[in-house]
């Protein structure tokens, strides 16, 4: 089930960036399809899956916005004045297959097709400019490039950060956009996001921990992407703060907690479980 839907969502997305796409004929836009395409689609998911929950239909293009905002943030963390890597999802990453300017531009560009998705999503005024002006708050200073900041800055720290540090910094990276997308359904709705926020909050953590596993117990080839670089650069991370068995267990319990999180909607958000188990099972 949690395949299908995963699949399900990542095709809505590919459509609605395709049709926005349409009428650009530039090597930047190629750019911007091709960093969007052959994700997880996560983050897309999880609003369609929040959405559902609420009975919302229009789902697509806020799910395509996050992905758009979450590719954008790829590819400029994957250029050489930030972490420089070569290779995302297994293949080249867009500043290798094109040139860094493009890269540059791509990323832009499809920060800004985010918030023209939401703009132009089938939804009365309210709630796009809440899902709006949420967005630029979980991708600005107060998330994921403040995250980002600190985390270049932990890189030329005199000391390691603290295991409180690093819950801090990755609750901005990683976790303000799994976040935000977890309650983009009942933000749709105008319906409480309490059980959503708490739900994402746990989610975005444990999939930052499992990260950190995988980039100790990871392969290269099945990850996609270079494994060992933080070790490597002497990062504190939580596997090198709680040790890979502590690490794992506190994935453990982090699943757990966005489980029980998902308690006012029962079964209906099995599917949403599911998701939070896989997370930390996976191998890329």
């Amino acid at each position: 089930m949690l395949k299908a839907a995963l699949q399900d969502a990542q095709k809505r997305v590919a459509a609605i960036v395709d049709a926005a796409l349409l009428d650009v004929d530039l090597p930047v836009a190629d750019a911007m399809r091709y960093a969007v395409g052959g994700g997880k689609g996560l983050r897309g998911f999880l609003v369609c899956e929040g959405a559902r929950l609420h009975q919302e239909t229009a789902a697509d293009h806020v799910a395509a916005a996050i992905e758009c905002l979450h590719s954008y943030s790829l590819i400029h963390d994957d250029m050489p004045c930030m972490d420089d890597d070569a290779l995302r999802r297994g293949l080249p990453t867009v500043h290798v297959k094109w040139d860094e300017a493009t890269a540059v531009l791509a990323g832009d560009a499809l920060q800004s097709l985010a918030f023209e998705l939401i703009g132009n999503a089938p939804m009365d005024a309210a709630p796009r400019v809440d899902l709006m002006t949420s967005l630029a708050i979980a991708a600005g200073v107060r998330g994921m490039v403040g995250g980002q900041a600190l985390d270049i800055a932990a890189e030329t720290a005199p000391s390691p950060l603290t295991l409180d540090e690093i819950t801090t910094l990755q609750a901005g990276k990683t976790g303000a956009l799994i976040t935000w997308s977890a309650m983009a359904g009942p933000r749709m709705a105008q319906a409480d996001t309490a059980a959503l926020q708490a739900y994402g909050d746990a989610l975005g953590l444990a999939f930052q921990i499992a990260d950190d596993i995988l980039d100790v117990e990871g392969d290269a080839a099945t990850v996609g992407k270079a494994v060992g670089k933080d070790q490597d650069a002497g990062k504190a991370t939580f596997v090198s703060l709680l040790g890979l068995d502590a690490a794992k267990r506190r994935a453990k319990v982090l699943v757990d907690e966005a489980c029980d999180a998902l308690s006012p909607y029962g079964n209906d958000a099995e599917t949403l479980r599911d998701a939070a188990r896989y997370v930390i099972t996976r191998d890329k």
